[in-house]
């Protein structure tokens, strides 16, 4: 049986059996993908501390000829990202780009852009307190990358607001943390993004709120 190897960070775990665990990833060549770690969760098993939320891994798996899950044979993690655990707010910023992602993309469609997008926030997530723009400049980073950008000159949002939106999806992670908003200015993105992307995707994962740090108000388009 032939083995494909990639390179991936973990999106979510969940439980498939007793001893087995099902690990989502996302790759830069093959998009996301899901396989199984038989017998992950056992004492002696060779997956033991090779695999959690964040992990980014070299990885080798048998693709299955009747599923989209496949199983996972080998694993070699390149980085833990371990820091993202000592705040709660970093965890819910990291969760929340997460389940974006899978919420949004296709499975199995090459990600390169994207999935460097999220290596680096992973990277520079801890080196800063939680902040809004943070996920805002995420968000924009990914609908960028699946090519529905909002053409802001045609937004109903203040100029101050637009000028802060504008270069999100060019900037590098560094100089995004060092922005300043107000909270009139945070307030008015936040309910911006949450309406568009509601209408261009169809829904938003439930820990946007908690991800933002601020409590969830009706958005106004």
């Amino acid at each position: 049986m032939n083995l494909e190897r990639t390179t991936g960070v973990i999106l979510r775990l969940r439980s498939l059996t007793d001893s087995s665990l099902i690990v989502h990833w996302l790759t830069p060549d093959l998009g996301r993908l899901a396989t199984v770690a038989k017998g992950a969760r056992r004492p002696k098993s060779s997956f033991r501390g090779q695999l959690d939320l964040f992990y980014r891994a070299d990885f080798s798996f048998a693709r299955s000829a009747r599923s989209e899950l496949h199983n996972l044979r080998e694993t070699k993690t390149t980085a833990t990202h371990a820091t993202l655990r000592e705040d709660l707010g970093w965890l819910r910023q990291a969760s929340y780009a997460a389940a974006l992602i899978e919420q949004t993309t296709e499975t199995e469609s090459p990600l390169p852009v994207l999935y460097e997008q999220y290596c680096q926030l992973l990277a520079e997530l801890s080196q800063h307190p939680p902040q809004p723009q943070t996920i805002y400049a995420f968000e924009i980073k990914l609908l960028t990358d699946l090519g529905l950008a909002p053409n802001l000159a045609e937004s109903s949002l203040t100029p101050g607001s637009r000028q802060i939106l504008e270069p999100l999806g060019n900037l590098d992670w560094p100089a995004i943390f060092r922005l300043r908003l107000s909270p009139s200015q945070s307030t008015e993105l936040r309910q911006y993004l949450h309406a568009y992307l509601i209408y261009h995707t169809g829904k938003i994962p439930k820990s946007r709120p908690s991800a933002i740090g601020e409590p969830l108000e009706s958005p106004r388009i």
